[in-house]
């Protein structure tokens, strides 16, 4: 059996906490949101377009490998169960109580409902399907990705666990052998990124998005197989992690030279996928790299966001799309109207999860913690 690695609950713990970053961002860039500013800037879609590449491949590949010793403590009945009161429990908690308020300050933001909030709720939050009704687990799509992916996987996962010699296993050490070996491992996102994508765009409805599905199942598998390495994959990603940096800032920067090239953002086309699938892994591995080497180490307040991060993700869009609403139209520079928004968001979220949920038996598990 494994001992804990403190990495990977270090990486959860930053991915989770940029995922607040970039979804006050999206406030911000031209892209679509739930609720603008009343002045978008262009130039912030870059920034945001480097943490899009690798931030949720990344958090996929993680739950893999926290699936890793999450099922090797229990039989497959056992682990189906953990993951139902986990994933499912949370995700009906959400779509009834927190998604419901981000999309009703949507429709006041669009004109389509005035009112107080529980006007809208109960009797209009469920009518329909988003985006033409208001029924929508948002944000919280991640959810049952994840759990489809930790149902579906079992047995795969039990037989890796029950023969540790197995062809997979030994190809991907030998891989893990060689400086650049671990980079076969992203010839199936090249695969999916020039085949899948053009045709499967993404929606996050679950049903037909086969792109997501299958791109972010094979993520979450690698997290999985990575695991079965032991040391053989966290010696080579620390040993190399600075190699794997400058792949990962040269594929960057080939992207960014098409998008400003071909005059799309992102690019489209066979060459533009291919690199951007190599990026995509290059920064998986980069990020693995400098965890292995300075966060695998315990301590109190990681221990304390660990827990604190899964109730902070359901909670927190609710709380920018809030703070946006209210601020969308106050005059103030973007410095000042994101970092109050940030600073909102981290704080009123972690009030709610110190008072409201952190302390309660009986509520803690309706936020995925353990009663």
């Amino acid at each position: 059996m494994m001992t804990r690695r403190y990495d990977i609950d270090a990486l959860r713990v930053i991915v989770f906490g940029l995922l607040i970053f970039y979804h006050v961002g999206m406030f911000f860039v031209p892209w679509d949101f739930h609720i603008k500013n009343s002045v978008i800037y262009p130039w912030l879609a870059y920034p945001m377009a480097f943490l899009n590449q690798w931030r949720l491949p990344l958090l996929f590949v993680i739950a893999g490998m926290g699936t890793f010793f999450n099922i090797s403590k229990r039989s497959g009945t056992g682990f189906a169960k953990e993951r139902f009161v986990r994933l499912f429990i949370p995700l009906v908690v959400g779509i009834l109580f927190v998604v419901p308020p981000q999309v009703y300050y949507e429709r006041l933001d669009t004109g389509a409902f005035t009112g107080n909030f529980f006007e809208f709720w109960p009797s209009m939050a469920f009518a329909g399907v988003y985006p033409e009704g208001n029924f929508s687990w948002h944000h919280l799509w991640f959810l049952p990705y994840l759990l489809l992916f930790s149902l579906a996987l079992i047995p795969a996962f039990l037989y890796l666990l029950k023969h540790q010699q197995a062809w997979m296993i030994s190809k991907t050490k030998d891989l893990a052998a060689s400086k650049f070996g671990l980079f076969v491992l992203a010839i199936p996102l090249i695969f999916w990124y020039v085949f899948l994508k053009p045709r499967f765009p993404s929606t996050h409805a679950l049903v037909g998005d086969w792109f997501n599905i299958v791109k972010y199942g094979t993520l979450f598998f690698c997290g999985f197989l990575l695991m079965t390495l032991k040391d053989a994959f966290w010696e080579n990603v620390s040993k190399n992690r600075r190699l794997y940096l400058m792949t990962a800032i040269v594929t960057f920067a080939l992207l960014l030279l098409l998008w400003l090239g071909l005059g799309r953002f992102p690019a489209k086309g066979e060459i533009s996928d291919t690199i951007q699938a190599v990026n995509v892994w290059a920064w998986i591995l980069v990020m693995m790299g400098y965890a292995a080497t300075y966060l695998n180490k315990p301590s109190r307040k990681l221990s304390y966001a660990n827990e604190a991060v899964y109730p902070f993700y359901i909670l927190h869009q609710t709380v920018i799309i809030a703070l946006g609403y209210y601020l969308k139209n106050v005059a103030i520079c973007l410095f000042a109207k994101f970092s109050i928004m940030v600073i909102g968001t981290i704080g009123i979220t972690w009030l709610i999860y110190e008072f409201g949920i952190r302390r309660w038996a009986w509520i803690r598990p309706l936020f995925g913690l353990n009663a």
